[in-house]
Protein backbone atom coordinates (compact mmCIF):
# COMPACT_ATOMS: atom_id res chain seq x y z
CA UNK A 1 0.00 0.00 0.00
CA UNK A 2 0.99 3.23 -1.04
CA UNK A 3 0.99 5.99 1.95
CA UNK A 4 1.54 10.26 1.53
CA UNK A 5 2.92 12.83 3.36
CA UNK A 6 -0.99 13.09 5.06
CA UNK A 7 -0.37 9.61 6.00
CA UNK A 8 2.94 10.27 7.40
CA UNK A 9 1.48 13.29 9.23
CA UNK A 10 -1.07 10.97 10.83
CA UNK A 11 0.87 8.80 11.87
CA UNK A 12 3.59 11.17 13.55
CA UNK A 13 0.52 12.36 15.29
CA UNK A 14 -0.45 8.97 16.27
CA UNK A 15 3.01 8.41 17.37
CA UNK A 16 2.82 11.21 19.46
CA UNK A 17 -0.51 10.12 21.35
CA UNK A 18 -2.10 7.29 19.92
CA UNK A 19 -5.16 7.95 22.12
CA UNK A 20 -5.85 11.47 20.49
CA UNK A 21 -9.30 11.18 19.33
CA UNK A 22 -10.19 11.81 15.46
CA UNK A 23 -11.78 14.95 15.86
CA UNK A 24 -8.33 16.02 17.74
CA UNK A 25 -6.24 14.51 14.66
CA UNK A 26 -8.50 16.32 11.98
CA UNK A 27 -8.28 19.87 13.26
CA UNK A 28 -4.07 19.32 13.42
CA UNK A 29 -4.47 17.90 9.88
CA UNK A 30 -6.69 20.22 8.91
CA UNK A 31 -9.00 17.83 7.33
CA UNK A 32 -12.17 16.48 7.86
CA UNK A 33 -13.10 13.67 10.82
CA UNK A 34 -15.03 11.82 8.26
CA UNK A 35 -11.38 11.88 6.10
CA UNK A 36 -9.18 11.00 8.48
CA UNK A 37 -11.29 7.80 9.74
CA UNK A 38 -11.26 6.51 6.49
CA UNK A 39 -7.32 7.08 6.54
CA UNK A 40 -6.92 5.16 9.71
CA UNK A 41 -9.65 2.53 8.53
CA UNK A 42 -7.42 1.63 5.72
CA UNK A 43 -4.41 2.14 7.39
CA UNK A 44 -5.36 -0.24 9.81
CA UNK A 45 -7.08 -2.79 7.37
CA UNK A 46 -3.94 -2.55 5.19
CA UNK A 47 -1.54 -3.40 7.85
CA UNK A 48 0.64 -0.33 8.04
CA UNK A 49 -0.92 0.09 11.72
CA UNK A 50 -0.57 -3.18 13.09
CA UNK A 51 -2.07 -2.01 16.98
CA UNK A 52 -2.12 0.50 19.49
CA UNK A 53 0.30 0.13 22.32
CA UNK A 54 0.57 1.31 26.58
CA UNK A 55 3.84 2.92 27.36
CA UNK A 56 4.85 3.36 30.88
CA UNK A 57 6.33 6.11 32.34
CA UNK A 58 9.92 4.38 33.91
CA UNK A 59 8.48 5.00 37.86
CA UNK A 60 5.30 2.25 36.56
CA UNK A 61 7.24 -0.20 34.68
CA UNK A 62 8.03 -3.58 36.47
CA UNK A 63 11.34 -4.05 37.78
CA UNK A 64 14.08 -5.51 36.00
CA UNK A 65 14.79 -8.61 38.39
CA UNK A 66 18.66 -10.96 39.00
CA UNK A 67 20.21 -13.34 40.95
CA UNK A 68 23.25 -13.44 41.48
CA UNK A 69 25.36 -16.82 42.04
CA UNK A 70 28.55 -15.38 44.45
CA UNK A 71 31.18 -17.84 45.41
CA UNK A 72 33.40 -16.48 48.44
CA UNK A 73 36.54 -17.21 50.21
CA UNK A 74 36.50 -18.84 53.47
CA UNK A 75 35.20 -16.78 57.00
CA UNK A 76 34.56 -13.77 54.70
CA UNK A 77 30.64 -14.47 55.09
CA UNK A 78 29.86 -11.36 57.69
CA UNK A 79 31.96 -8.90 55.86
CA UNK A 80 30.40 -10.20 52.28
CA UNK A 81 26.99 -9.97 54.14
CA UNK A 82 27.63 -6.74 55.31
CA UNK A 83 28.19 -4.81 51.94
CA UNK A 84 25.59 -6.86 50.36
CA UNK A 85 22.81 -5.18 53.38
CA UNK A 86 24.08 -1.95 51.99
CA UNK A 87 23.67 -1.83 48.19
CA UNK A 88 20.05 -0.79 47.72
CA UNK A 89 19.39 -3.27 44.64
CA UNK A 90 20.15 -6.24 46.97
CA UNK A 91 16.45 -7.97 47.87
CA UNK A 92 17.05 -11.16 48.95
CA UNK A 93 20.60 -12.97 50.08
CA UNK A 94 20.50 -16.76 51.20
CA UNK A 95 22.81 -19.21 51.52
CA UNK A 96 23.40 -22.66 49.76
CA UNK A 97 25.40 -25.42 49.70
CA UNK A 98 26.96 -26.73 46.15
CA UNK A 99 29.32 -24.91 44.08
CA UNK A 100 28.23 -21.49 45.11
CA UNK A 101 27.97 -19.89 48.94
CA UNK A 102 25.13 -17.13 48.48
CA UNK A 103 22.63 -16.65 46.02
CA UNK A 104 21.57 -12.72 46.14
CA UNK A 105 17.77 -11.68 44.32
CA UNK A 106 18.56 -8.09 42.91
CA UNK A 107 16.11 -5.53 41.15
CA UNK A 108 16.86 -2.61 39.31
CA UNK A 109 14.48 0.43 37.17
CA UNK A 110 17.21 0.64 34.44
CA UNK A 111 19.56 -2.37 33.27
CA UNK A 112 22.48 0.78 33.64
CA UNK A 113 21.58 -0.04 37.68
CA UNK A 114 21.98 -3.14 37.57
CA UNK A 115 24.96 -3.50 36.20
CA UNK A 116 26.04 -1.22 38.91
CA UNK A 117 24.67 -3.73 41.55
CA UNK A 118 26.52 -6.47 40.43
CA UNK A 119 30.14 -4.28 39.65
CA UNK A 120 29.88 -3.23 43.45
CA UNK A 121 28.94 -6.79 44.49
CA UNK A 122 32.38 -8.17 42.19
CA UNK A 123 34.24 -5.38 43.59
CA UNK A 124 33.45 -6.51 47.35
CA UNK A 125 36.16 -7.63 49.22
CA UNK A 126 35.40 -11.81 50.30
CA UNK A 127 33.72 -12.31 46.71
CA UNK A 128 35.75 -14.63 44.56
CA UNK A 129 33.77 -15.06 41.72
CA UNK A 130 29.98 -14.73 41.10
CA UNK A 131 27.46 -15.61 38.14
CA UNK A 132 24.63 -13.36 37.21
CA UNK A 133 21.20 -14.36 35.62
CA UNK A 134 18.25 -11.73 34.32
CA UNK A 135 15.08 -12.62 34.87
CA UNK A 136 13.17 -12.76 31.72
CA UNK A 137 9.67 -14.01 32.58
CA UNK A 138 7.52 -15.73 35.35
CA UNK A 139 6.38 -19.02 34.31
CA UNK A 140 4.72 -20.02 37.51
CA UNK A 141 4.62 -17.82 41.33
CA UNK A 142 2.94 -19.18 43.89
CA UNK A 143 4.37 -16.44 46.58
CA UNK A 144 0.91 -14.30 45.93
Amino acid sequence: MQIDDTDRALIALLAENARAPVALLARRLDLARTTVQARLDRLESSGVIRGYTLRLADSQRAPLRATALLSIEPRSAPAVLARLKSLPGVKTVHTTSGRFDLIVGLEADTTEALDDTLDRIGETRGVKGSESLIHLSTKLDRST
